[in-house]
């Protein structure tokens, strides 16, 4: 695990005392530290520590820094059944503090976050309120992100590569995993039951790029013997029926979308559509059993508001769609078979608007059988 946290002391130490008994600290990590200036903002000391080996299904109770408060959380199991909560574009309003209290009412063991995290867009105070926001729920869980569009923060000439403050602040397993970039990375769960890869939509993605060529290499990887379940996050949605950002991952979707099909991914959660939206199993925009379910999650709670109007007449690939805040619960029971529910904001309950039973595609002689005859010499 690794624990992220900020001081405004710059002398504060990087360390993180750890156990599994309240108050008892029977271990310490040392770890490293940034800090970064945007215009006239000075950040404060951002710590990252990494901390374990450690036991899996445990609850581990901790102080950052020496000193403070003591926080805990508790590590993923290493088998099934394991659960993870699924919220996009979450911003820092009443609606993110409604979705935020809904996740908390239920138990889960991983935070899954396909972008667009702050809303800060470039006032960058607004980073450490959304710091402060998540804290409770982010100190508690792991917390799993990838960036969305308000994460770039880029101006030409004085900061043209973008994500300063998001690859400072939300540092994620990228080197562990073999990439060469923050914004796109991947981790294994359930005892490398599930390997969930998290994709950059805002970083270059053509064959030629170098997420292309990490992807396809982490999907050479995987033994579907030993990883029944293949999940990806991304940001902008490659399937899309509401009105707003019509078109905006097409690109990203033309160039990737081969290789996760004839990996047998099994699912693609996006954000960036402030709505809840889910497909069948696509491929190419046609329905086909052996491509991913689509689901867009962007109705975290965003400053933005709801993105209220859709095409019509529906697609025939859209199973579910409505704009309404809400979060979506994935629960993996076991190497076949998996929950997926999504959850309205009401106003004191958390509804279960929508959900399907999924199988792994891994299960599936007829999708492990053959592969395309264009991706057998590249996978």
């Amino acid at each position: 695990m690794r624990v992220t946290w900020v001081t405004d002391d710059h002398k504060a130490p990087s360390t993180v005392e750890y156990g599994m008994s309240p108050g008892q600290y029977n271990a310490v990590a040392r770890g490293e530290n940034t800090s970064y200036t945007f215009f006239f903002y000075s950040s404060g000391k951002i710590h990252h520590v990494k901390i374990g080996p450690l036991k899996p299904g445990t609850t581990y109770y901790y102080r950052c820094g020496g000193c403070g408060p003591e926080f805990s959380f508790k590590t993923p199991p290493s088998t099934f059944p394991i659960e993870f909560v699924v919220v996009g574009d979450l911003g820092q309003t009443e609606w993110t503090k409604s979705t935020l209290a809904h996740v908390e009412s239920k138990d889960y063991d991983v935070f899954l976050l396909p972008g667009d995290l702050s809303y800060a867009d470039f006032q960058q105070p607004l980073w450490d309120s959304f710091g402060r926001l998540v804290e409770p729920t982010a100190s508690r869980r792991p917390w799993m992100v990838t960036e969305g569009n308000h994460e770039v923060e880029m101006i030409p000439i004085i900061y043209p590569h973008g994500f300063k403050a998001y690859n400072a602040r939300w540092l994620m397993p990228y080197e562990e995993s073999g990439s060469e970039s923050n914004l796109y990375y991947s981790f294994d769960a359930a005892g490398g039951s599930i390997h969930i890869i998290m994709l950059g939509s805002y970083t270059e993605f053509d064959s030629d790029s170098a997420q292309y060529k990490w992807l396809k290499q982490d999907l050479a990887k995987i033994d579907r013997k030993m990883t029944p379940w293949v999940i990806v996050l991304l940001h902008a949605p490659w399937y899309n029926t509401n009105t707003a950002h019509q078109g905006e991952g097409e690109s990203m979707r033309k160039a990737m979308e081969e290789l996760l099909y004839g990996a047998r991914v099994d699912i693609v959660f996006a954000g960036h559509v402030h709505a809840y939206e889910r497909f069948t199993r696509i491929y190419n925009n046609k329905a086909d059993s052996c491509g991913p379910v689509y689901v867009t999650i962007g109705d975290g709670g965003n400053r933005e508001g709801l993105a209220m109007s859709y095409k019509n007449p529906r697609s025939p690939l859209s199973m579910f769609r409505e704009a309404s805040f809400g979060h979506g619960r994935l629960r993996v029971l076991n190497h076949t078979h998996a929950h997926w529910s999504w959850h309205r904001n009401n106003e004191t309950d958390s509804v279960i608007a929508d959900e399907v039973w999924l199988d792994s595609l891994s299960a599936s002689s007829t999708c492990m059988g053959q592969q395309p005859s264009s991706l057998r010499d590249e996978l």
